[in-house]
């Protein structure tokens, strides 16, 4: 079985770091493919660079899709996820999006620490796309981005647990993600600092790839995230725009 794994921040550091923290929670009979965004911000924290990446996104899909089994968008946010779902024909999950289900299957609310100030607006719209607004408590930032907390995980320890007793206190999360690339494989080491469940966003989004193979749904044949209407286009590369021309 073959698993692609979409970083679409162009850090292949970033990538290595992701699938050092997922690849434990694998079966011996997974192979991950690991693709790095071609182009794009180095680390997306803002709107615009979300917007880049999700074109990153399809076109490391075009490139490396096929033979593919599933796909994990391994960026919290989770840019470009409802376009892959749609020019997929095998599962597709993203990292923010299996982690706050997961959040959402152990607590009543459940909030969001992560790193760079412009996340929080950007990830309330986000839960609210997948119908979990109601149930996110916060989104409570840090200053260092997930790149900066990435380069010093153990200067950032004492920062996110902090984040994490905030939120439980003040807002009354029951369980708490802590989400980013950069903070893959943080979460085991806040927890004892934190009284409700911290959820890794990374070790998230693979369980819950897993588990769409291992029960697979039938890809929709109209509407909705059905495959597209072949369409021409201008100024991509060969790849994506022969999936768009042939979905």
């Amino acid at each position: 079985m073959r698993l692609l794994v979409i970083n679409p921040n162009t850090m292949p550091e970033m990538t290595s770091l992701v699938v050092r923290a997922i690849e434990p929670h694998l079966p011996a009979e997974v192979t991950l493919v690991p693709v790095t965004g071609r182009f794009g911000a180095q680390y997306i924290a803002s709107r615009s660079a979300s917007v880049i990446a999700a074109h990153a996104a399809l076109e490391a899909f075009a490139d490396h899709g096929g033979g593919c089994d599933g796909v994990y968008l391994a960026c919290f946010g989770d840019p470009g996820l409802l376009a892959l779902k749609e020019l997929a024909r095998v599962p597709v999950v993203g990292m923010a999006e299996a982690s706050s289900r997961l959040a959402a299957r152990q607590a009543e609310r459940f909030a969001i620490v992560t790193g760079g100030e412009r996340w929080g607006p950007m990830l309330h719209e986000f839960l609210g796309s997948l119908g979990l607004g109601g149930r996110l408590a916060a989104v409570e930032t840090v200053a260092p981005t997930g790149a900066d907390i990435a380069r010093d995980p153990e200067g950032s320890i004492a920062l996110l647990a902090e984040a994490c007793n905030r939120t439980v206190a003040r807002d009354g999360a029951g369980a708490v993600v802590l989400g980013g690339a950069g903070l893959a494989g943080l979460a085991t080491r806040v927890q004892p600092h934190v009284a409700v469940p911290v959820i890794c966003s990374a070790e998230a989004g693979v369980k819950m790839l897993l588990e769409a193979l291992r029960q697979p749904t039938a890809k929709p044949q109209n509407g909705d995230l059905a495959l597209p209407a072949p369409t021409g286009s201008t100024g991509l590369s060969d790849r994506l725009a022969g999936l768009l021309a042939n979905p």
